[in-house]
């Protein structure tokens, strides 16, 4: 029988090369809005979580006593995404990964504050790596130019408020159901920028648009997936693979070579989330389930 930290490791792998795909049709569409990516990318994934969660019986706005929850989960993913499009619109394509890769030690923290999750020292130490590796690719001065950076690096905090929301609601509620209040809630929030706006899209925005929908839904199913399968710190380690795929798709289709400190920063941000993978086993002697704390 196939185990839970297995069954999460892959999924997590799955929703990591469907992300990294995301970011190449973000990055193919400069003239299309943030917003409008936004909203297509959970557009496609509210009629996936839809289906799903009706054909499961699942109730699609969740039970009374977590809605709060849902909906906090929901605006943080939505502030999140917004943010790390508009740090892939401006930044090389694996270094807005890179920085929005922080998000695990986001987690990490808040799961320690409010979820009761121990913060042991190699994990402090984990923060700090990562912290470091993140001034090494933003490589800050006293520049606009440094804006955008700032802005992929804030997709980190929002995201990794979501992914805490999520480690609480995944005993609570159903994937499906998850998926598709966030879902919700974006289009509900971004639709009325695109009515007043109305863009006029070729084809090729269209196929940009729908490429964003489909892979954030495999994606985005995959990752909820994932937490409902393995404890948060664990899980997120196999989110890396987005910062590998990501570097070659770059340079294969961007002619994006990441220089020496965004590699080392690179490194140093994989290194710290190792280091938070095996601390969390070590303390239980093994990958432990989704009924353990972590």
């Amino acid at each position: 029988m196939v185990s839970d930290h297995v069954r999460a490791a892959g999924w997590m792998s799955a929703s990591a090369t469907a992300f990294a795909l995301m970011g190449v049709f973000v990055k193919l569409l400069p003239e299309v809005a943030v917003t409008e990516k936004v909203l297509f990318r959970n557009l496609v994934t509210l009629f996936v979580a839809g289906a799903l969660a009706l054909h499961r019986g699942r109730p699609l706005l969740g039970h009374r006593g977590n809605r709060r929850f849902l909906l906090a989960r929901s605006l943080f993913g939505v502030a999140g995404v917004s943010c790390y499009f508009f740090g892939i619109s401006h930044l090389q394509l694996a270094d807005a990964v890179m920085l929005n890769k922080l998000s695990p030690f986001v987690v990490a923290v808040l799961a320690a504050i409010f979820l009761s999750e121990p913060m042991r020292r190699p994990v402090l130490l984990a923060c700090v790596t990562a912290f470091v590796g993140a001034m090494l690719v933003i490589r800050p001065r006293f520049e606009l130019s440094v804006l955008p950076a700032l802005v992929a690096l804030s997709s980190a905090f929002f995201a990794g408020s979501a992914y805490a929301l999520l480690r609480y609601l995944r005993s609570r509620e159903s994937a499906e159901t998850i998926v598709f209040f966030f879902s919700a809630v974006t289009v509900v929030l971004l639709a009325p920028f695109a009515l007043i706006h109305r863009p006029s899209f070729g084809p090729v925005e269209w196929l940009g648009l729908l490429g964003i929908g489909i892979t954030a839904a495999v994606g985005q199913i995959g990752l909820t997936r994932a937490y409902h399968h393995g404890p948060a710190a664990e899980v997120a380690v196999y989110s890396y693979l987005t910062i590998l795929v990501s570097a070659i798709l770059g340079a294969a289709l961007f002619g994006e070579i990441p220089g020496i400190q965004s590699l080392l920063g690179g490194l140093l941000i994989i290194a710290g989330g190792v280091i938070v993978y095996h601390t969390r086993t070590s303390a239980t002697g093994k990958p432990a389930g989704p009924g353990q704390p972590s």
